[in-house]
């Protein structure tokens, strides 16, 4: 064999190897996790772990290969869980998913990354819950015994983050969502792509969130940050939430079908030109709460000219406490058969703003 023959064969070899190599199956490869794989030679941040005092299944970290969820478990939250690189969190009808207790970075989310899915589609009979580690609710259960509308700030919330358009401050087009470091990647959202698509959420119940992030800053029941209107996004229930039931970061997504009650803040709020519709919902005030609509519109030079649209909404007050809505200088929109009763004083507060010319 010539010194020729030599180097083929050799270079051969070595892209063989590299080939295997790069093909190794991921996967949990820690032996006392739950989800261990024999087969992985890669892991894959998948691995969770039995809690020796709940009998629940610990999830942390990121999750970057495709995983699925079944309703015969209960899974908890330790910290804040992102769905990352692509990957597709799968939640079968009926799931239970608990947040630990925490504020602060210690703070409990499930945190779906721009590029990243949630595929959670319950049914009317078997929801999928998000709820705190503090719930007693158990496999096969809709409702808990033991906590009530009274019981907020256990855990964090759900966050959803894409690439559709946002006003942000100094015409950005991009954001760092609110109690994400700006360290952390995963918590950018916004872009240019108005069709852009985060997966589906359909009969999902998100109870007794709102934990701390910092002073001022709590989690709101469903965050959507720059969500596309490739998003399936419909039969959603936010209960007893310190912070605000559900908050748009700009973004395209429609919402359909939609309860909040009990919030601590305010009820549906509108920030950074939202451009999507909410349709058939419904407000509850019932905590001495804030507003049950709070509504802005760009806070930069671009995506100004979206609208958002409220259509076909029922706004009570069952204790006379709190503002029906507040309308900003900027806020920019239709709402359309909207009806608010119960109010003792402010129903309404609308702003203006002008300059001497």
């Amino acid at each position: 064999m010539n010194k020729t023959t030599k180097v083929i064969g050799l270079a051969a070899m070595a892209a063989m190897t590299l080939s295997v190599t790069s093909c190794r199956k991921k996967g949990c490869t820690d032996l006392t996790a739950a989800n261990y794989e024999e087969k992985a030679k890669k892991d894959d941040g998948s691995c969770m772990y039995t809690s020796e005092e709940t009998g629940n299944e610990i999830v942390k970290g990121s999750i970057t290969t495709n995983t699925t969820w079944t309703k015969n478990k209960v899974y908890e939250l330790e910290g804040k869980v992102i769905v990352d690189n692509g990957a597709t969190l799968t939640i079968e009808a009926g799931t239970i998913i608990k947040g630990q207790e925490g504020s602060g970075t210690n703070s409990s989310a499930l945190i779906v990354a721009r590029n990243s899915k949630i595929v959670a589609i319950g049914t009317a009979s078997e929801p999928i819950i998000f709820t705190s580690v503090l719930d007693n609710i158990e496999v096969g259960q809709t409702t808990g015994s033991n906590l009530d509308e009274t019981d907020n700030g256990k855990w964090g919330g759900l966050i959803l983050l894409g690439n559709a358009p946002i006003s942000a401050e100094n015409g950005d087009t991009e954001s760092q969502i609110e109690g994400i470091p700006a360290t952390e990647a995963y918590g950018t959202f916004g872009g240019s792509n108005s069709s852009d698509n985060s997966g589906s959420l359909s009969y999902i119940s998100i109870r007794h969130g709102g934990t701390l992030i910092g002073a001022g800053n709590e989690i709101n029941g469903l965050t959507l940050g720059g969500v596309g209107s490739g998003t399936t996004i419909n039969n959603i229930e936010v209960v007893a939430n310190l912070d605000d039931g559900i908050e748009f970061f700009g973004g395209t997504v429609n919402v359909e079908n939609l309860v909040i009650a009990f919030q601590g803040d305010d009820g549906i709020d509108i920030d950074m030109n939202y451009s999507g519709t909410v349709n058939n919902f419904t407000v509850i005030h019932g905590i001495a709460t804030d507003e049950a609509l709070e509504i802005d519109g760009p806070e930069g030079s671009t995506h100004t000219n979206g609208l958002f649209t409220l259509s076909n909404g029922t706004i009570k007050s069952i204790d006379g406490v709190g503002t029906g809505a507040d309308l900003k200088s900027k806020a920019q929109g239709y709402i359309n058969n909207v009806s608010w009763e119960g109010y003792s004083s402010k129903v309404i507060k609308v702003r203006s703003s002008f300059s001497d010319t």
